[in-house]
């Protein structure tokens, strides 16, 4: 793990170091998530949120099965019965 010094800067804006935006993969606009956890600020990739989530789920659903697939087909079954 590397630390590094941030820098609060006007308007509450948190600049983060290049090397450490490199390392998360961010860029200029992309959205983070920030949590506080005993006092500490932690910050990661809104995406690696996602990521996280859809591992789980995995292991609940069929390799070869597209949930929004499921759900289309779902949505498209109930729009014929109304």
């Amino acid at each position: 793990m590397s630390m590094q010094r941030g820098k609060l800067v006007s308007g509450g804006r948190l600049q983060v170091p290049a090397d450490i935006r490199k390392q998360l993969g961010l860029t200029d606009g992309d959205a983070v998530v920030m949590t506080v956890v005993d006092g500490e600020l932690h910050v990661r990739p809104a995406r690696a949120g996602l990521a996280r989530a859809r591992q789980r789920l995995r292991r609940y659903v069929p390799a070869d099965m597209r949930l929004s697939d499921e759900l289309i087909a779902e949505r498209r079954k109930a729009a014929e019965h109304e």
